[in-house]
């Protein structure tokens, strides 16, 4: 420790005089990095190129080595400095390319697509721009609901009347769909299910998807109103409030909107029954119970799947705040389907052979919902998600093949009178 003492002072005062000495001659870090762009472009090997720099610093004992450190620096520093004069083309090989970037073609085109650009969407792609806008597969599942409404009223059918009114409920729920996507367009862009929807991704202005919004809404409910009836009318109004002004705000606010929102998907079959009947009988609110209850395991699932999404969105789903919730929900909701099929041909719906012969839909589709709620895991959500799509379809087809007329067409066509019957 004694003989390593005087060594340890002097490195420590020839540390002292490099501070010490005019700032612009001792090394810094934009010094470093001039030299290391240097040595890359001269594609020098070997910086230190002066022998008497790295024999005086490589030498432990000689004791004038600290004070040659700050020469041998700054000689090796202004060794490394490029000449004015010299032409680096002369120290390139004839057949070396030159060291220039040349961007292809492809890498050009690829760079183009990554930047962001205005969209111009052609005429011939309005229409898949307005199915999307109007979310169609849902629409469509809207208006299969409000005929089978239609088709299992007690009535004798009417074609005209029932095409009628399935797309009175159509042009209604593309009007809804579509003003939800407008008041939902900045919480869209930062999901993954929603980032590429017409007006996230700006493929036509907001303008015009409110003016598509009313050409659809306008025409639907005036044709539910004057060409069926005002009850009919009055209910397709009413699910586009609910849906645009009382859903699609809940869905930032409160899991409430999990319950309003199945409200506004059991209002279709209601609507087909009173455009038959033009009247809101029992049987309407049973099969509008049949939508309210399987909405609960089909939108759960769904949304189990999606919390990351929902999350970023900022929606407030049971999935997300209330995990729990959610899957007691969805097994609840899905047992509730056994006694509202019993309930129909309670009230004279259907006859007692659509509970027996939907009963083992019923119970497949409670297994798959206290699968999830036990595991509460994505393939236990998955499954009883993919169940649910063609459960819905087939509770009503059995319900329509066990339907019951309890009004007989002489009964219906028969006028009404306040004449008393003679005896």
């Amino acid at each position: 420790m004694v003989q390593i003492a005087p060594r340890c002072d002097q490195t420590a005062r020839s540390l002292i005089y490099l501070h010490k000495r005019n700032p612009s001659n001792s090394l810094t870090y934009q010094h470093l990095n001039f030299l290391k762009r240097q040595v890359s472009s001269l594609g020098i090997t070997n910086p230190i190129s002066n022998p008497m720099c790295c024999a005086k610093i490589d030498q432990p004992n000689n004791k004038s080595v600290n004070h040659l450190v700050p020469f041998c620096s700054s000689l090796c520093f202004h060794s490394m400095l490029p000449k004015p004069a010299v032409d680096f083309s002369s120290t390139r090989s004839p057949n070396e390319p030159p060291h220039v970037q040349v961007e292809t073609e492809e890498a050009k085109q690829a760079r183009l697509d990554r930047q962001w650009k205005p969209l111009k969407v052609d005429a011939s792609d309005l229409p898949d721009v307005y199915a999307r806008l109007a979310k169609i597969k849902l629409t469509a599942l809207v208006a299969t609901t409000a005929a089978a409404g239609f088709a299992m009223a007690p009535v004798p059918f009417d074609p005209v009347l029932f095409f009628v009114s399935s797309l009175g409920t159509g042009l209604a729920s593309c009007a809804a769909n579509s003003i939800n996507q407008y008041f939902e367009v900045p919480f869209d862009s930062n999901m993954n299910r929603t980032k590429n929807r017409p007006l996230v991704r700006g493929q036509i202005s907001p303008l015009h998807a409110v003016s598509f919004a009313l050409a659809c809404g306008i025409p639907g409910v005036a044709l539910l109103t004057l060409a069926v009836n005002p009850l009919t009318g009055f209910l397709g109004a009413f699910n586009i409030f609910l849906y645009t002004c009382c859903y699609t705000p809940l869905k930032r606010l409160s899991i409430v909107n999990t319950w309003v929102g199945a409200v506004v998907g059991a209002i279709p079959p209601v609507m087909g029954w009173c455009a038959a009947t033009g009247s809101l009988d029992p049987g309407a609110f049973v099969l509008g119970g049949f939508l309210y209850c399987w909405q609960f395991p089909h939108f759960n699932a769904l949304s189990w799947n999606l919390r990351e999404d929902y999350s970023r969105g900022g929606y407030r789903m049971m999935s997300v705040t209330h995990p729990g919730m959610c899957k007691r929900v969805a097994l609840r909701h899905s047992l509730a389907l056994i006694p509202l099929t019993t309930l129909a041909p309670a009230l004279d719906i259907t006859t007692w052979n659509f509970p027996v012969i939907s009963l083992p839909i019923n119970l497949y589709i409670s297994y798959l919902a206290a699968r999830f709620y036990y595991q509460g895991d994505r393939n236990s959500a998955r499954k009883l998600f993919f169940c649910s799509l063609w459960h819905l379809p087939m509770l009503l087809l059995l319900a329509l093949t066990c339907k019951k007329y309890s009004r007989s067409p002489g009964d219906a066509a028969a006028p009404l009178t306040l004449v008393p019957s003679a005896k």
